[in-house]
Order: structure tokens, then sequence, then C-alpha cells
């Protein structure tokens, strides 16, 4: 049972990969690495992070769908407005995700795509911050979440490790 105060991480169910019709299946953890004090593993697979106070959560997943690299903003970002359509249209726990915005990140040289949004879980409301990255062809994601509104440092911490780390 989630409370107030412990963020519900969002897997949002499908994503637009070109065709606008892709979907996200749960994948296995890959043992993401998080080089943030206070924070620990919350599962075996080390695929679900939490900071000490339990505000913020990450989650990787590796899932089968092919996804590209991007080798120039602009491509990430025409792309970006595909992913932002597609999330616009879902829904998380029977509501509909809200306050959509897509940006093109640069990983090292190549760009992929980073989506933030809001969601309401048991009549509370969380952020998410989702970034997609391609895992030798393939789609992976590391989703940040929290309640709307937290003010806990693990929030920032979260937020710029997904925006210039995460990889």
């Amino acid at each position: 049972m989630l409370d107030a105060g412990r963020p519900f991480l969002t897997r949002p169910r499908t994503l637009v990969l070109g065709t606008l019709a892709a979907l996200l299946m749960t994948g296995s953890g890959l043992g993401l690495s998080v080089p943030m004090t206070g924070w620990a593993a919350t599962d075996s697979s080390g695929a679900t992070w939490a900071d000490a106070a339990g505000a913020c959560l990450l989650h990787e997943e590796k899932l089968t769908q092919p996804y590209p690299t991007f080798d120039t903003a602009d491509a990430a970002r025409s792309f970006a407005i595909k992913v932002q359509s597609a999330l616009l249209g879902q829904t998380e726990g029977g509501q509909k995700l809200s306050s959509v915005v897509t940006q093109p990140v640069d990983r090292a040289g190549k760009w992929t795509v980073m989506a933030a949004y809001l969601f309401t879980q048991q009549d509370v409301q969380y952020r998410a911050t989702q970034l997609y990255l391609s895992d030798s062809g393939k789609l992976r994601t590391v989703t940040g979440s929290s309640a709307d509104g937290e003010a806990s440092v693990c929030v920032t911490q979260m937020r710029e490790f997904l925006r210039f780390l995460a990889d």
C-alpha cells in the first residue's frame, strides 16, 4: 500500500517509436548504479533505488523493443514531440498523465529523449521524469518519481542524475 510520503513509480504502457504503436513491457533490472549518498537499492536486482527517507524513487527497465540513437539534437527533438503526443494520451492508474514535456538530451555525443509528467495515484499527485536510452539498439528506461511538491534534496539529486549522468 502506498502512503502520501512515498512516491509511486509510474511505468507508462505505451511509447511512440516511429510508428506510434510500440508497447513498453515490464523488463528485468540491469543493476542501475546510483552515485548519490544515502540512496540504496530496494530490490536484489538493483533496478529500483530510493533515498534514505523514501521520498524519491529511481527505477530502471530494460525492454526488448528497438530504440534508436539520434545523431543530432534536431532528430531527437522530432522524436521527443512524438513521445510527448503519445504520453498525453496515456493513463496511469486510470488517471491521465498531465503537464507532459519532453526534450532531447545529450549522452556523449549521441542524443536521446527525456520526458517529465504528472500523474495521480491513490489521491496523491506525483511528478515523474523518464529517460529513454538505447542499450545495444533496445529501449532502456530510467524513471524517477516523487510526490509533486516534494521539497527533499533527493528531488534535485534525482533530476540532475537523470538529466546529466544516467546512461
